[in-house]
C-alpha cells in the first residue's frame, strides 16, 4: 500500500477523531438516561482515561516535565481544561442543540485566529464550506426553533468557542516543538486540576453500569483528542476544525439508530449541508507540514 501523503493522513486522522468524539457524546447520552452524573466527574473521567492512553501507547515520547515549564503548554492546558467543563455547562443550561451550535462557531473563530497568528490563507472554498456547515448545523439542531433570546449561558458558549479556536491554533504551534502525547496531556492534567476538587465534593455513588459507560466515554474522548491533536500537525487549522463539524452529524445519526430519534425534512437538509461543507476540506493540493513527531 502506498504511503499516505501528509494531507491525506491528516484527513484520515481527523475523521477518526470525529468518530471518537461522536461515540463519546452518545455514551454520555446513554449515561444520562441511566443515572445523573455531575459534570465535574465526567470531565475528570475524561482526563484520567486520556492520561491512561498516553501512558499505554506513548510512555517514551511523553515529557511530563514540559507541562508546567513551557508557556504554550500551560495555555493549552488551562484554556482547554476550562473549556471542556464550560461546554458541558452550556449543554446543561441551553440544551444540546443550542450549545453545540454555539460551540461549533469556533470554526469561524479558528479561521480568523489562524489567519492572524499563523498566516494561514482563507481559501474561498473553505470559507463557503464553513458557512454551509454552520447553516446545516443550525437546521439539524433546530437551534432557532424555540425562539429563546440570548442569555448568560449563550455568552459563555461564545467564550468557549473562542477558547476552543485559540486552543487549536496553539496545538498547531506546539507541533513545532512538542510530541502529540505531551500536547494532549496538558489538557488532561489541567482538566483534572480544575475539576478534581469539585468532583470529590459533589461525588455521589454510581452503579457499575454508570462507571463503565463513563469510563468508556472517556476512552473514546481521549482517542478522539489524540487523533485530532496529531492531525493538526498535517492540516491547517481551518480545514481540521471544519471536519469536526461531522461530530454533530454523527450524533444525530447515532440518535436515530440507538435512541429511536427521527429526522425531519429540515434536519435532513441540514445534514446534507454539513456533509457538503466539510467535504470542501479535501479540495486542495497537499502541502508541506511543520516539524514535529512522526
Amino acid at each position: 500500500m502506498a504511503r499516505l501523503s501528509p494531507h491525506a493522513r491528516g484527513l484520515a486522522l481527523m475523521l477518526a477523531s470525529a468518530a471518537g468524539f461522536t461515540a463519546n457524546v452518545l455514551l454520555i447520552r446513554a449515561l444520562g438516561r441511566l443515572e445523573t452524573v455531575n459534570v465535574w466527574l465526567i470531565t475528570c473521567a475524561r482526563g484520567i482515561m486520556g492520561l491512561t492512553l498516553i501512558l499505554l501507547f506513548f510512555r517514551r515520547e511523553f515529557e511530563p516535565g514540559h507541562l508546567f515549564t513551557r508557556r504554550k503548554l500551560l495555555e493549552r492546558g488551562l484554556i482547554g481544561g476550562w473549556s471542556i467543563f464550560a461546554y458541558y455547562q452550556t449543554v446543561v443550561h441551553l440544551g444540546a442543540g443550542r450549545a453545540t451550535f454555539i460551540n461549533n462557531t469556533y470554526v469561524i473563530w479558528a479561521a480568523l485566529l489562524a489567519a492572524w497568528l499563523l498566516g494561514e490563507k482563507l481559501r474561498p472554498a473553505i470559507v463557503l464550506g464553513g458557512v454551509a456547515a454552520l447553516a446545516g448545523l443550525a437546521l439539524l439542531t433546530n437551534v432557532f426553533a424555540a425562539g429563546a433570546g440570548p442569555g448568560p449561558y449563550d455568552l459563555l458558549g461564545i467564550v468557549c468557542a473562542v477558547a476552543a479556536a485559540y486552543v487549536v491554533v496553539t496545538i498547531r504551534q506546539l507541533h513545532a516543538t512538542e510530541h502529540t502525547s505531551t500536547i494532549f496531556a496538558a489538557q488532561c492534567v489541567f482538566a483534572l486540576l480544575i475539576c478534581g476538587v469539585p468532583a470529590v465534593l459533589h461525588f455521589q455513588p454510581l452503579s457499575a453500569g454508570a462507571w463503565v459507560l463513563m469510563l468508556l466515554a472517556g476512552v473514546f474522548a481521549g482517542a478522539g483528542q489524540l487523533t485530532m491533536t496529531r492531525a493538526f500537525r498535517d492540516l491547517p487549522v481551518v480545514e481540521g476544525s471544519l471536519l469536526q463539524m461531522l461530530v454533530p452529524l454523527g450524533i444525530a445519526a447515532g440518535g436515530a439508530v440507538f435512541f429511536a430519534e427521527r429526522f425531519t425534512r429540515t434536519e435532513l437538509i441540514g445534514a446534507g449541508l454539513i456533509f457538503a461543507g466539510t467535504a470542501a476540506t479535501a479540495w486542495r493540493a497537499p502541502k508541506g507540514t511543520p516539524p514535529g513527531d512522526d
